[in-house]
C-alpha cells in the first residue's frame, strides 16, 4: 500500500509491504514476461481510457487487487467498460495474469506498483468506478498513516470519480472499518452513503463476488466481513 508526505495530500511518498512472496512458477513467469508488457499501464502520461484502449469507455480502477478474482469477474461482466487493476505484489499480479488469459479479456490493464502513482495521472471525472477491496489494515496506531482509507487518499479518489461515479470499500477488519467510517465522515460533502439499514453493509451487493481473501476470512478465521458503497455527488 501507498503512503502520504503528512501534511501533503497530492505527493506519495513510498510504498509499504511485500513486492514478492515464493518463487513464480515457469508458466507465470512466462506470463510476466510477455503478457504484463503488453496490457501495462504506461509508465508516464495521462492515464485514459482512449489511451489505454484506443476508444472512450466507462474506466473502472481497482486498488490492491491481490490475486485478481474480483477485477476479472468484473472485467467479464462488463466487456465494454475499461479495467486498470494496480498491485504491488508480484504474485498477485502472476494470478491476476492467468484469469486474464483464461478469460481472454481484453479490457483490462495492469499497474505492476503503486496504485495512487498511475491514479493520480487519472484526469479528474476520469473514472465510472473505483474499488477498494480488503485492504492491509496496518492495525497498529503508529502505522495507521500507512492505511490507504486516510485523508489524502480519499481526497484523490473523489477527485477521480465523475458525479454519479461509485467507490467500494470492503474490510474485515473491525480497527480498519472504524477508521474508514471515520474518515469517511470527513467527505459527506464528496460522497453520499449508498446504505438502507445494515443488510446494506452486511451482505455482498449484486455484482461483487467472492474471492478467495473473502471465503477464507469469514469461512476459516470466522471474521464478519462488511460492504460499502458511496455514490460521488
Amino acid at each position: 500500500m501507498s503512503a502520504f508526505k503528512e501534511g501533503d495530500p497530492t505527493t506519495l511518498n513510498r510504498l509499504y509491504g511485500r513486492s514478492q512472496g515464493k518463487p513464480l512458477r515457469a508458466a507465470q513467469q512466462e506470463l510476466v514476461d510477455k503478457l504484463l508488457p503488453q496490457i501495462a499501464v504506461p509508465a508516464e502520461g495521462p492515464v485514459t481510457s482512449e489511451r489505454l484502449f484506443g476508444f472512450e469507455r466507462p474506466l473502472h480502477f481497482e486498488i490492491g487487487f491481490g490475486a485478481g478474482e474480483h477485477l476479472a469477474y468484473r472485467a467479464d461482466l462488463l466487456p465494454d467498460h475499461g479495467f486498470i487493476g494496480a498491485e504491488p505484489f508480484l504474485n498477485g499480479v502472476a494470478q491476476a495474469l492467468t484469469h486474464i488469459r483464461d478469460g481472454g479479456l481484453a479490457n483490462v490493464r495492469i499497474q505492476h506498483g503503486d496504485a495512487l502513482e498511475a491514479l493520480a495521472r487519472v484526469p479528474d471525472g476520469g473514472l465510472t468506478m473505483l474499488y477498494l477491496l480488503h485492504p492491509d489494515p496496518w492495525p497498529k496506531n503508529k502505522h495507521a498513516k500507512r492505511r490507504m482509507m486516510n485523508d489524502g487518499p480519499v481526497r484523490m479518489i473523489a477527485d477521480k470519480l465523475k458525479p454519479g461515479g461509485e467507490f467500494r470499500f470492503g474490510t474485515d477488519h473491525p480497527v480498519y472499518l472504524r477508521h474508514a467510517l471515520m474518515v469517511m465522515r470527513r467527505f459527506t460533502d464528496e460522497f453520499e452513503w449508498l446504505v438502507d439499514g445494515r443488510e446494506s453493509w452486511e451482505n455482498r451487493p449484486s455484482g461483487w463476488c467472492e474471492t478467495r481473501y473473502e471465503h477464507k476470512a469469514r469461512n476459516t478465521y470466522g471474521h464478519e466481513v462488511w460492504y460499502f458503497r458511496f455514490r460521488r455527488k
